[in-house]
C-alpha cells in the first residue's frame, strides 16, 4: 500500500515557511563562547554538526555580523557548551541582550582560556579552520582541540518548544 506524498508547493519557500518546516528536525541546544581581550562573547545555537573524525571537526553557523561570530573570527578559537535539560534558562539568556549574557555566571575556563558553562553535558574547544559565507550566516569549521562530556540529559528543541531526551529500553 502506498502512502500519499507530502504536499509540496512549487517555487521557493518564504523564510517563515522554511523556519517552520526545518523546526520539524529536533536538535540539541548549545552555547558557543569565546573571549577576546578579556571580554566574553556567547550565542545560543542549534546549528551544530559533526563534520569529520580525522581530524575531528565540527561546524557552527553564526549570523553574519553578529558580535559573537565576529569575535570567534577575531580570536580564531571558540568553545561549544552542549546544554543539559536543566539549562533552559541559559539558552534564552544567550539570545537576549549581549551585555547581560555573562552576568552572575560562575564560569570555568579551558586550558586555552575559553569560557565554559558549568553543568553542560559536554564541552568542545575548537580552532577556526575555515569560514564560508552562506546566505545571511557564516559556516565556521572548527578543528576540535579538546573535548569532554559527563552524565546528563541534553536540552532538546523541536517545533519551537524545549524538551529533554529520554532513553528507551
Amino acid at each position: 500500500m502506498s502512502r500519499p506524498a507530502l504536499h509540496m508547493e512549487a517555487g521557493r519557500p518564504d523564510p517563515r515557511q522554511f523556519r517552520n518546516v526545518i523546526g520539524s528536525f529536533a536538535t540539541g541546544i548549545a552555547i558557543v563562547t569565546t573571549s577576546v581581550d578579556g571580554e566574553h562573547y556567547g550565542m545560543t545555537v542549534n546549528s551544530l554538526t559533526s563534520v569529520s573524525l580525522d581530524p575531528c571537526m565540527l561546524l557552527v553557523c553564526p549570523r553574519r555580523g553578529s558580535t559573537t561570530g565576529d569575535a570567534i573570527q577575531k580570536r580564531g578559537e571558540f568553545a561549544v557548551n552542549i546544554l543539559a535539560d536543566t539549562q533552559r534558562d541559559l539558552s534564552s539568556r544567550f539570545v537576549n541582550a549581549v551585555a547581560a549574557r555573562f552576568n552572575d555566571l560562575d564560569l570555568e575556563f579551558s586550558g586555552g582560556g575559553m569560557p565554559l558553562l558549568p553543568g553542560s553535558v559536554a564541552h568542545l574547544c575548537c580552532r577556526v579552520a575555515a569560514v564560508h559565507p552562506a546566505g545571511d550566516h557564516d559556516i565556521v569549521l572548527g578543528e576540535v582541540l579538546a573535548c569532554s562530556d559527563r552524565e546528563g540529559r541534553p536540552l532538546v528543541f523541536h517545533k519551537g518548544a524545549f524538551g529533554a531526551f529520554r532513553v528507551e529500553d
